[in-house]
């Protein structure tokens, strides 16, 4: 369904570390590190500044997939993983984007059942990569039928 899709990338779109969203994110996900929010934690650590937690792409725009018809609901989040060159700092401008870098199908108990993989990439203003992000999508039968409408 999606093999055609695979290699398409999206635009880079330009995000912000932005300190209120960095704190509100770290207490949705329980983690109160004075490290992702107290300016003097930051100034003392060995980065000079305050970091975003590592999770924290996940509220970054990616751009979008142009021709690609991904579900809007109903698609399972299946596998995640981040690799980071270096922290996120808190107040620094990331140009994020993604690409499908894998496709397959598989029948299973429930029926037809297609695993997307997408790549997220995200970037300084020079373009030195500062973090990959993998993330696997399972599109059930019922879904896909949904798509085929």
């Amino acid at each position: 369904m999606f093999q055609k899709a695979i290699g398409k990338q999206s635009n880079k779109v330009k995000n912000v570390v932005e300190r209120g969203a960095v704190r509100k994110f770290a207490e949705a996900i329980g983690d109160l590190n004075p490290i992702y929010f107290d300016e003097e934690t930051g100034r003392q650590s060995r980065f000079n500044t305050n970091i975003a937690p590592p999770t924290f792409p996940r509220t970054f725009d990616f751009g979008e997939l142009e021709g690609v018809k991904l579900p809007t609901t109903g698609m399972i989040h299946g596998e995640q993983s981040y690799h980071y060159k270096r922290p996120l700092f808190v107040g620094e401008e990331v140009y994020c984007y993604a690409e499908i870098s894998d496709y397959k199908e598989k029948s299973g108990q429930s029926g037809w059942m297609g695993f997307i993989t997408f790549k997220r990439y995200g970037e300084d203003k020079e373009g030195n990569l500062i973090f990959t992000e993998k993330m696997i999508g399972i599109i059930t039968e019922a879904v896909r039928k949904g798509l085929e409408v």
